[in-house]
């Protein structure tokens, strides 16, 4: 997803490599890193207002996680990955073990065609590329109803535009044999699945989400539900890990598309302590006195309800982990609930279950069990068993069973010339089209991170963190080659290399890729005409 498309890069761009984060590779030395860490006071942007100036506040503000954290258990995992470009993730993990056991799994991103392919969208490609590698389910779209309702693109230029995307993707490694390419405006079970979404969602959602008011057409609207419908697309035929490799300022659209996937299931699975229903808030602050109350206290064998709610109107709430709202809350339904004995269980709640659907889950449960008119209760089952029979039973009933899909977060291209890459400004970037000896040229010409003088270089060495051409080595010109970004960033911040030098090599080796890749876009040209995907909209014209 990107500033253009939830489903693909931004052209924002922002900082950079910071090889002071380091990660081991194979030997043991290190790697230059990204930085990581805030985002600018505004909300995150699908559409492009927004620019990350500090990724770490993502973390804190937005709930996404480092992907550090998450990079060991990723089997043979990209440069982008090992460099930190790839900086967060929303549940990677689920991916990461499907692919590591060699189970179901998948990858979706697509590309908004209001322009030709540049160097940021490549970072797309290579994420797309390498999980269909991995085993992954590889799905490649064309947002084209976006691209015509919010950027009202002619379905002419849309052609033009996605013709040479896909060119692209396939040139750099897609397998159109074993992956799924499309358009959204041909795809008719996307838009069935869009309608059965839209049901789900409101417009007061989408004006906290996405700033929507009364100016907003309808059209754009309805594309925003399309992009869910993408995102959940790859578990129409069974539910399974699905990645979404985005820009931060797609995060809005991951979000709602996860708490769409939960809404859409029959069942609700969690754990609960008595027949009623708590908040998260007030479980927690039950479960705290049922770990710490004992029966004999209250000259039972049994901890109840009522037992519970005498302990915590005994406790002063300085001495309780919530607020007096939710304690007044839990304090009513225990005193309701009176004798009924505390005890853990799985619950299935009936979220929009099927009368048949709700009856099969009851036989399916094994053990005791507990049935009621909106839930069941389970005492014999943990809560992982729980959640794949829940999905089971829903799937085997004609639901979709969705699993909430993760992301995975890189970092902006800075523009060759500082500050943003634009695909309006063509020297702040480097089209995938671009002639190389243009490419050469946009190289030669770049800002860098060096000192004014020579000299000072050699003293000081330079500031590879914050240059625009170390960025090219770290995200693309090294490739595979950790040792090569390495030895690149050590010899800029040592004061061996001096600029003029390593924009010259920068340069070589960005129209070396351009010549090489172009190349490959011609190859592949029989590839497309025989994928199993329109090239031409059958819109009106």
């Amino acid at each position: 997803m990107t500033g253009d498309d939830p489903l693909e890069e931004s052209e924002d761009g922002t900082p950079l490599p910071d090889g002071g984060a380091a990660g081991a590779d194979g030997e043991g030395s290190k790697v230059p890193r990204a930085d990581g860490g805030a985002v600018d006071d505004v909300a995150l942007d699908p559409w492009g207002s927004s620019s990350v100036s500090d990724y770490r506040k993502l973390f804190e503000e937005f709930g996404i996680e480092e992907f550090d954290e998450v990079l060991e258990e990723v089997p043979n995992p990209h440069y982008l990955m090992r460099r930190g470009v790839i900086f967060g993730h929303r549940d990677y993990r689920p991916v990461a073990e499907a692919m590591r056991e060699d189970e179901p799994a998948a990858v979706l991103s697509g590309f908004m065609p209001t322009g030709d392919p540049h160097i940021g969208h490549k970072l797309v490609f290579d994420e797309i590329i390498w999980h269909q590698q991995q085993g992954a389910d590889a799905y490649g779209l064309i947002a084209d109803l976006e691209a015509h309702a919010a950027r009202g693109m002619s379905w002419e230029e849309i052609d033009e535009h996605a013709r040479s995307y896909l060119l692209s993707l396939l040139a750099l490694g897609f397998d159109p044999e074993e992956g799924t390419l499309y358009r959204q405006s041909e795809n008719r079970e996307v838009q069935d699945l869009a309608f059965e979404l839209g049901a789900e969602a409101n417009f007061s959602e989408f004006q906290s989400i996405y700033g929507f008011d009364g100016e907003t057409d309808v059209s754009h609207m309805q594309s925003v539900v399309t992009q869910m419908a993408d995102i959940l697309y790859p578990q129409l035929e069974e539910p399974k890990p699905t990645v979404i490799p985005v820009g931060p300022d797609q995060d809005p659209h991951v979000r709602l598309a996860r708490d769409l996937a939960e809404r859409m299931r029959f069942f609700k699975v969690s754990k609960a302590y008595a027949s009623f229903e708590l908040e998260p808030d007030e479980r927690a602050l039950v479960v705290e006195l049922y770990e710490r109350l004992e029966p004999e206290e209250f000259d039972d064998d049994t901890l109840r309800c009522t037992h519970v709610a005498e302990a915590l109107a005994e406790t002063p709430l300085s001495d309780l982990e919530t607020d007096a709202d939710t304690l007044s809350s839990v304090l009513t339904k225990l005193e309701e609930a009176g004798m009924e004995p505390i005890r853990p269980r799985t619950r299935f709640f009936d979220r929009r279950a099927t009368d048949d659907a709700f009856e099969a889950l009851i036989d399916a449960i094994d053990g005791e069990k507990r049935v009621y008119e909106n839930h069941v209760d389970a005492f014999d089952i943990d809560l992982a068993e729980a959640e794949e029979l829940a999905r089971e039973v829903e799937v085997d009933n004609g639901g979709y069973g969705f699993r909430p899909p993760s992301s995975i977060y890189h970092r902006f291209m800075t523009g060759l010339t500082g500050g943003k890459m634009s695909s309006s400004i063509p020297a702040s970037h480097i089209s995938l089209l671009d002639d190389p000896e243009e490419g050469y040229d946009k190289v030669k010409s770049a800002t860098t991170g060096g000192r004014e003088t020579a000299e000072e270089q050699r003293e000081k060495g330079g500031k590879a963190d914050e240059c625009p051409v170390y960025e090219l080595y770290a995200y693309l010109l090294s490739g595979d080659d950790d040792e090569f970004a390495k030895l690149v960033y050590d010899e800029c911040v040592g004061g061996e290399r001096l600029c003029g030098d390593c924009k010259e090599q920068a340069a070589e080796l960005m129209r070396e890729f351009l010549a090489d890749h172009q190349e490959k876009r011609a190859e592949v040209e029989g590839l497309l005409e025989e994928a199993e995907i329109e090239l031409e909209s059958s819109r009106r014209r």
